[in-house]
């Protein structure tokens, strides 16, 4: 089984080097490993980052850009594994990630996709939000099409698919969404056979800073999360009510969260 990893950037230089040695150390355990990197035209470091691993890179596109999303699209067009996924130039895998989804994928024929456990990390590589991670994870054994068009409890960078869903889908990611559109392509994925846990320890770390896209657009988000359930599901099923409430709830929460972290830098 070979996989295709895509990692898009653009002046992320303060954490791609250890992003990428997450996805580089995965050849270790003897994975098949197609990296892909897709480069905005970067003016950081990232350039002399990049340069220092070229040789590891099995694919390097520098070229300008219309955002992450186009990036990804990019390294999706010319991956030739049997399982892709990306990772964000500020996140990270965990050692042996990639074969234990290879066996979990091997076990389940008929998945489409897979998903893992996800913890959120700040700057300092510190796990942050728990309650957060934990409220996603009551949800893992009870996995299916329905609840995910109630709730998004899968986190980006834990989730795998098969490649030849890409080959049979209409579309890649959605260019024309600001911050959905890893949800709006799980929800599609569902329709080309179900998802399976990789069960025990986490498979990655999702990096929550003030410049991410969740940090920035999370009332965005939540909005263009709520449009693609209703478009999968219908405006008036059960899922897509569930939604609004869960929609409502979360954006208390993390307007809350905002506001606590803006009193303490007031504080300071």
């Amino acid at each position: 089984m070979k996989f295709s990893v895509i990692t898009p950037n653009y002046n992320g230089a303060k954490y791609l080097e250890a992003s990428m040695l997450s996805v580089l150390e995965q050849r270790e355990a003897g994975v098949s490993l197609e990296y892909i990197v897709v480069d905005g035209n970067s003016t950081d470091g990232s350039v002399d980052i990049l340069n220092r691993y070229e040789k590891q890179i099995d694919l390097l596109i520098q070229e300008d850009d219309t955002g992450p999303v186009n990036a990804i699209n990019k390294g999706f067009a010319r991956a030739t594994g049997d399982v892709i996924s990306w990772l964000n130039a500020d996140d990270i895998y965990y050692p042996g990630t990639l074969s234990r989804v290879a066996k979990a994928l091997q076990q389940q024929q008929s998945a489409s996709f897979c998903f893992g456990r996800c913890p959120i990390i700040n700057e300092q590589g510190e796990e942050i939000r728990k309650g957060i991670t934990r409220f996603k994870e009551i949800f893992f054994p009870v996995s299916s099409r329905f609840v995910f068009q109630a709730i998004n409890y899968v986190s980006q960078p834990a989730l795998f698919f098969r490649r030849r869903i890409l080959d049979e889908s209409d579309t890649y990611l959605r260019e024309d969404m600001v911050a959905a559109w890893d949800y709006e392509l799980f929800l599609r994925l569902w329709h080309y056979g179900s998802g399976v846990l990789v069960s025990d320890g986490p498979l990655a770390a999702f990096r929550w800073h003030s410049g991410s896209i969740s940090g920035q657009f999370f009332k965005t988000q939540f909005k263009e999360e709520l449009d693609a359930a209703i478009k999968d599901s219908g405006r008036w099923s059960l899922q897509a009510l569930l939604h609004r409430g869960v929609r409502f709830g979360i954006i208390c929460a993390y307007s809350g969260m905002a506001m606590l972290r803006r009193s303490a830098k007031d504080d300071t």
